[in-house]
């Protein structure tokens, strides 16, 4: 509106100063080298007018013909760079596509109209990867490491590459590389994290967590400084018990229902005689997640007590989550070992009709101790054989005797207390913070233990070369039904186009070949 008033006031001026001139007319005379000219002054203006009319076409003319040559060299590379970038796009989605052959043309062609591009660059490298050409990708991708605009991206390929030979160095020097880079890079930090807890470096990896505490949510960070000095505790428990006592306290503060803190810190406790303050953690955990663990420690509570004592305990605590199998079966063994066999086969009596194999084994070792009948033991042994699974420390398809920090492909805090037959449609997934055990009071066979969804980093056990035990892993056999829910095998990995290429397949822990040689000899001797 404002635009339409000025321009009203310009043209509304303009009209009165025509007009004021054409009611003052006047003569023009020019004399010059004998030539004279006499005119009105309005016919002078708008000759004047017209030559200036004819100069600027004129110019016009001119600037065009001089300025001819740079404007097709501007029309022929904007050509080249439409062709380019129709020639990416197509490249991108055959890779997405899968369609190698159409990969391979695109990428020529781009490489031969624009090759410095940073896209033709993330084409030609997915494209080596999608034809399983390793070398050829990991030459493109040192190549974008060497330039300011591709170097993120770059390292990034460089350290995926560098998984899949195994070459467990070379992808941590690019991971450490990448972080001081760019510190706000996910995937980098994150892989320092798991590098530094794979070598048995805890105060490394916390400082760590704490330089990256202002990017992450309050829960996930205590959540991981948990579980990393959860496992800083059992690596010093035996050469420094004050310090692993302190860590694991501070685990419980900052995750209650954690399972392998509230039991560690509960054994250490009670050897210290605060015995109220033991009962309080391991009662605390063992509400949210009843679990074996936690009633074993809550049954060696007090040093040298009478197996009688240590059934009163148990039964205390199995009332707490009642129709619970965990409180059942921990009631079973005390009164087992208590000698109360009418009190151990009452714990055990609704789950007989579908039993588990530890349901099952105890009932053998009732039937053997109490009447001394070894044909009924065999056969509950026999049914033990082919009874439902019971929750073990799962990740990854692999099982532990024990809960291990970090899983043999690498990833942090992985194991999660489950049945481990994860194809099973009627199994029940892990408790997590957010489930109660009333929800799963009245299942057979109850998954408990604590996890939050197995994204946040946790530490892993004293590496096996310096004389520590270490929990054997071993993997799950394939189901018809784990097959139908594990992804397909043999997929060509690429560097995904809209995740960052820390994954270099659809699912990164499947197409990662498993390692040879990873760092501090930890890994293998558990695999073996």
């Amino acid at each position: 509106m404002i635009r339409i008033v000025v321009f009203l006031i310009i043209v509304g001026a303009l009209a009165l100063g025509v007009a004021w001139l054409a009611d003052r007319p006047g003569d023009v005379v020019v004399t010059w080298q004998g030539l004279r000219i006499e005119t009105s002054l309005m016919v002078l203006g708008a000759a004047i007018l017209a030559a200036m009319a004819v100069l600027a076409l004129l110019w016009s003319l001119l600037s065009a013909i001089l300025r001819s040559p740079f404007m097709l060299r501007r029309h022929l590379h904007h050509r080249r760079g439409e062709r380019a970038y129709e020639a990416i796009s197509r490249g991108l989605i055959a890779v997405g596509a899968g369609d190698l052959a159409a990969a391979r043309k695109h990428a020529a062609e781009v490489k031969r109209i624009a090759p410095a591009e940073p896209l033709a660059l993330l084409l030609s490298a997915q494209s080596a990867q999608l034809g399983g050409d390793r070398a050829a990708a990991d030459s493109i991708f040192r190549a974008m490491a060497g330039r300011d605009d591709t170097k993120a991206l770059g390292l990034h390929g460089l350290y995926v590459e560098a998984r899949r030979r195994g070459d467990h160095a070379s992808a941590h020097a690019f991971a450490e590389e990448a972080a001081r880079q760019s510190p706000g890079l996910g995937w980098a930090g994150k892989a320092v994290l798991e590098f530094r807890c794979l070598t048995g470096d805890w105060a490394g990896a916390l400082a760590l967590l704490e330089s990256n505490r202002r990017t992450m949510d309050k829960e996930t960070y205590r959540r991981q400084r948990a579980v990393m000095l959860t496992a800083r505790a059992h690596e010093t428990q035996e050469t420094d018990r004050d310090n692993a006592k302190a860590f694991a306290l501070e685990a419980t503060k900052l995750a209650p229902t954690f399972v392998p803190a509230a039991s560690l810190a509960g054994r250490m406790l009670a050897e210290g005689g605060e015995l109220r303050k033991a009962s309080r953690v391991l009662n605390k955990a063992w509400l949210a997640n009843p679990h074996p663990d936690l009633a074993q420690a809550f049954s060696d509570l007090r040093f040298g007590d009478a197996a009688r004592d240590r059934l009163k305990r148990i039964e205390a605590l199995a009332k707490k989550v009642p129709g619970h199998i965990e409180g059942a079966l921990a009631m079973a063994r005390a009164a087992l070992d208590a000698r109360e066999f009418a009190k151990a086969r009452a714990a055990l009596a609704s789950y007989l009709a579908a039993p588990t194999k530890r349901v099952a084994l105890l009932m053998a070792e009732l039937e053997r101790v109490e009447r001394n009948d070894e044909g009924r033991a065999r056969e509950w042994i026999a049914r033990a054989v082919n009874a439902a699974p019971d929750p073990k420390w799962t990740a990854e398809g692999h099982i532990s005797d024990r809960w291990l920090p970090v899983s043999p492909s690498g990833r942090l805090d992985a194991f999660e207390w489950r049945v481990p037959l994860t194809g099973i449609a009627d199994a029940t997934p892990a408790i997590g913070p957010e489930r109660s055990v009333a929800a799963v009071a009245a299942v057979p066979v109850v998954t408990s233990g604590e996890h939050k969804g197995g994204s946040e980093p946790i530490a892993l056990a004293k590496p096996t070369d310096q004389g520590k035990q270490t929990a054997a892993v071993e993997p799950i056999a394939a189901t018809p039904a784990s097959r139908r829910s594990a992804p397909p095998q043999g997929v060509p990995a690429v560097i995904p186009l809209v995740h960052a290429p820390d994954d270099p397949g659809p699912e990164a822990a499947d197409e990662v070949e498993p390692q040879s040689e990873p760092p501090s000899g930890g890994w293998p001797k558990i695999l073996e």
